[in-house]
């Protein structure tokens, strides 16, 4: 026969955890719905970014023979030396969020090691720094902190790094990885080459804006601009990684939640046996003992 006291410690016990994880839910929700909030206001200052760089391009295409050239926009055809920079969380209990992208980027370095192009690890986030660290992957460089609470001149100063030694031709391209937010119940991997950029992917636009270049100077003008543009990259990939791991731990805590109500229900049940048998074995031991006395 079950023990009772056993059945119903563990009862209190998944109760005790169904606490949590509603309340890791209840929390999680909030955070998300602050992040998505910050997302969008980002989202329009993208839409803003890009517009201006697209209509800089235009002109560039239009009034310079030889389009647009520079380091920025190289293409290499043989490259030898790229940085892989990737976005995990600090924090577990959030489903598959990290190890997908954890499982991207070692997909992606064995390729490039197949191709015999040296990567170079660039990790922000605890989880992912960990993970490598005990695979004996060397990592470049490593933050802790700025994927729980992004911050623009942190970002700026992560991704500088990589942008100067692009430049002085000391690595032939960046790549940015994280799992982004796509809505409140799915994230989607995210794979950004940063550098070299395919001004190819701005749209073209009308030459009529307000912008008034020379065209001597437009090439200068938008160089500035994308170090913005590589830099608020950098920045919106922490805060759409961020909403996107706030809805998996909601998901993933909505889950444990449901699993625990599951398991109360299936342990309340058993409960109810053992005791119905604990009374009934009491009864025949009470009648026997009648019986016996007469």
């Amino acid at each position: 026969m079950a023990n009772l006291k056993d059945i119903k410690r563990k009862i209190g016990s998944v109760k005790n955890t169904q606490k949590t994880t509603r309340a890791m839910k209840l929390v999680s929700t909030a955070k998300l719905r602050r992040t998505e909030e910050l997302a969008k206001r980002s989202r329009s200052y993208e839409e803003a970014i890009n517009h201006t760089v697209s209509e800089i391009a235009s002109s560039i295409r239009k009034f310079k023979v030889g389009g647009i050239k520079g380091r920025y926009f190289e293409e290499i055809e043989f490259p030898v030396v790229v940085d892989i920079i990737f976005i995990t969380a600090d924090k577990g209990l959030c489903g598959g969020f990290n190890y997908q992208t954890i499982k991207y980027v070692r997909k992606l370095i064995e390729e490039y090691r197949k191709k015999d192009i040296k990567v170079r690890l660039k990790a922000v986030g605890k989880k992912g720094i960990e993970f490598f660290k005990f695979q004996g992957e060397k990592l470049e460089k490593e933050v802790v902190g700025l994927s729980a609470s992004p911050n623009y001149e942190e970002a700026s100063k992560f991704i500088r790094e990589s942008v100067e030694d692009f430049l002085d031709e000391k690595t032939d391209g960046v790549i940015l990885i994280h799992n982004g937010y796509k809505n409140m119940i799915t994230q989607e991997l995210k794979s950004i080459n940063l550098l070299p950029i395919d001004i190819g992917s701005f749209k073209e636009t009308e030459v009529n804006s307000m912008i008034e270049l020379e065209p001597d100077e437009s090439e200068k003008v938008l160089e500035s601009l994308l170090n913005k543009y590589i830099e608020f990259n950098m920045y919106y990939a922490l805060i759409d990684s961020l909403a996107a791991e706030h809805s998996a731990r909601m998901q993933a805590m909505d889950a444990a939640t449901k699993n625990a109500k599951e398991m109360v229900d299936k342990l309340t049940i058993t409960y109810n046996k053992a005791r119905q048998e604990s009374i009934t074995t009491e009864l025949i031991e009470i009648i026997s003992g009648m019986e016996a006395m007469k």
